[in-house]
């Protein structure tokens, strides 16, 4: 065999070892980012922000507002720069009341999962609305699954209420099929309300298929309220949430894809030292 022909292989196997490293050891791809951590420049200027999480080394985003745009509008947006939504947020309202319009959406966008933030409430979780949820979670998941995606619910706080030998959220797990509903995890929004995540995660290996990264400044008291002021959503690793923990227990689970939230106003400056911890566990 030739000098050449034996340097070429040298060379295409030396990339494809540099191509398969992973990310990081507990997060082994680069982590997606939630379009909600970059809403002010995404409701400027769709193209420049895409641009700009390109640039952090980001290609997954999950959406939850189209900015804008139509969906397939913006469907050609990500694809002319090799980004991709795996995960399109809407309201609780609208896969009860028009779930063909976001089926239609779902799959213009091309996504793998479809999620909503949280529950319509203004007391705190009760049974009722718990059980109203499940109808609303498995007639809905359904239809998705039909069409090749999965629904996911994201906790937001207020389902930790006691509810007999654990909470209103174990409730909603039980009443939900596991073929048609997921979950998604606010890491923040379960450690506030007095839960723990790794634990949460490790109780449920199965049903958490996404999870938002989000840590929270010390010293802010736990609440189930599911907000907090802006400037207590901090660099990941600099809070109270114990990472390596979360993301051991992550690891074990059935979870697709990691996403990074920052609700702060430095969200450029926050992100990529974020994106560095993150790589550094």
């Amino acid at each position: 065999m030739k000098r050449t022909t034996l340097f070429l292989i040298a060379l295409l196997a030396g990339t494809s070892a540099v191509q398969a490293q992973p990310f990081g050891k507990l997060v082994q791809k680069t982590p997606g980012i939630v379009s909600y951590t970059m809403r002010d420049s995404f409701s400027k200027d769709v193209p420049r922000t895409l641009d700009k999480i390109k640039a952090w080394g980001i290609t997954d985003i999950e959406f939850s507002s189209l900015f804008g745009k139509t969906a397939p509008e913006l469907r050609a947006l990500l694809d002319q720069r090799g980004l991709h939504c795996s995960s399109y947020g809407v309201s609780y309202d609208a896969i009860d009341q028009k779930p063909d319009s976001i089926l239609q959406n779902a799959q213009a966008l091309g996504v793998k999962y479809i999620r909503i933030g949280s529950i319509p409430h203004k007391s705190a979780a009760t049974l009722e609305m718990m059980q109203k949820a499940a109808e609303v979670f498995n007639r809905f998941g359904k239809l998705a699954h039909a069409k090749g995606m999965m629904f996911c619910y994201h906790n937001h706080g207020f389902e930790f209420q006691p509810y007999e030998n654990g909470t209103l959220f174990d409730y909603l797990v039980k009443e939900t099929n596991p073929e048609y509903v997921g979950y998604e995890m606010d890491v923040t929004w379960t450690f506030l309300p007095g839960q723990d995540p790794a634990a949460l995660l490790t109780k449920y290996p199965k049903r958490f298929r996404l999870i938002h990264l989000k840590d929270v400044e010390k010293g802010v008291p736990h609440s189930d309220k599911g907000g907090m002021p802006n400037e207590n959503s901090v660099v990941l690793g600099t809070g109270q949430i114990d990472w390596p923990a979360v993301l051991k227990a992550a690891r074990k689970t059935s979870i697709d894809h990691f996403y990074i939230e920052d609700e702060s106003k430095a969200v450029e400056q926050q992100v990529p030292k974020s994106i560095a911890y993150l790589k550094s566990l």
